[in-house]
């Protein structure tokens, strides 16, 4: 929401997915990038409208510094959030069963968090690889009261990875995934 008021204030065109149902390129940073570009969004509460635009295109990159790649979802131990609906949001929150939760407040005021719906957001953590990323997400998608989460499963076509010693991308084609990797001095230089 933070966006398009910034965007309107600038006379900055805008649009929206019913007006154009399918997007040419959707690009975004991640909180979490796993070896298979599976990603863990939304840490900054607008995991819903971005899911929604970026399954709508047709593609997505990913832009993140090597310190969100991780061996499996949820291996940074920082929060995986959950999107809900306000109405019995702890009933929710006690049906994520095995998964540690809290409902998400603002740090300034300490008022429960909104999302740009009006939904609360309850932030997971995982001690342990949560294991085939599919099953966990129709498993906690199935629960009454849930609206999305913010596992991105199979969305990102390529991730660009700022890293000490260069910029990697990683690219899916088809089932394989292609690594390019580039030095900061062959970016200097032009390749």
């Amino acid at each position: 929401m933070k966006t398009y008021e910034q965007a309107v204030s600038l006379g900055i065109p805008l649009s929206d997915l019913d007006s154009h149902p399918t997007v040419d390129l959707a690009i975004d940073g991640a909180d979490e990038v796993d070896p298979g570009l599976n990603l863990v969004k939304g840490r900054g509460g607008s995991l819903l409208r971005e899911k929604m635009i970026e399954s709508a295109s047709k593609k997505f990159i990913v832009i993140v510094d090597e310190s969100k790649l991780v061996n499996h979802i949820g291996g940074s131990k920082l929060a995986m959030p959950v999107e809900i609906i306000p109405f019995c949001w702890n009933h929710s929150l006690k049906r994520l069963v095995g998964l540690f939760g809290e409902l998400r407040k603002c740090s300034e005021s300490g008022k429960i968090y909104l999302t740009d719906n009006g939904n609360y957001i309850i932030d997971l953590y995982f001690e342990n690889d949560i294991g085939d990323l599919n099953e966990a997400s129709d498993a906690i998608l199935r629960l009454p009261g849930i609206v999305e989460h913010g596992m991105f499963i199979g969305l990102a076509t390529s991730v660009i990875v700022a890293g000490v010693n260069g910029v990697t991308v990683k690219t899916k084609v088809g089932s394989e995934l292609e690594v390019d990797s580039f030095s900061y001095n062959d970016l200097r230089n032009g390749f």
